[in-house]
């Protein structure tokens, strides 16, 4: 007998390559994991997803997953992400809860890059 396999809307949408935009995004599941050196962590938002584009209101990509992603070692990138989730400039001494951000909405620029010989989609710290 082979195997039989079943597919997620999650599953479909997570290849698909969208054109860069403004996209406004639900922010994912906040995961934690030692960076591959075991010098830093790696913060990433998994399973983001893409509610419509931004500027043109086209719900064409709505569901495409898109990762966010920080590292411990330049925490400076997540300023924008969260000047705009508070409302507020980060300021020294501020402390985040970043679990607090799941499930908020953010307007971010999505790009596509090349990884491993292949078209894909970077969110490149660009958020209003």
């Amino acid at each position: 007998m082979s195997p039989i396999i079943d597919f997620t809307e999650d599953d479909i949408n997570r290849g698909k390559v969208v054109e860069p935009a403004w996209y406004r995004m639900v922010i994912g599941h906040l995961t934690e994991a030692m960076s591959k050196d075991g010098n830093s962590h790696n913060w990433v938002y998994e399973d983001s997803k893409i509610v419509k584009n931004e500027d043109t209101g086209d719900e064409k990509f709505k569901g495409v997953v898109i990762p966010i992603r920080f590292n411990s070692k330049a925490k400076g990138f997540t300023i924008g992400f969260f000047t705009v989730l508070l409302g507020e400039e980060v300021k020294a001494g501020m402390r985040i809860d970043m679990k607090a951000a799941e499930g908020k909405e953010i307007v971010a620029f999505v790009e596509n890059d090349t990884y491993e010989n292949r078209l894909v989609n970077r969110i490149n710290h660009k958020y209003k």
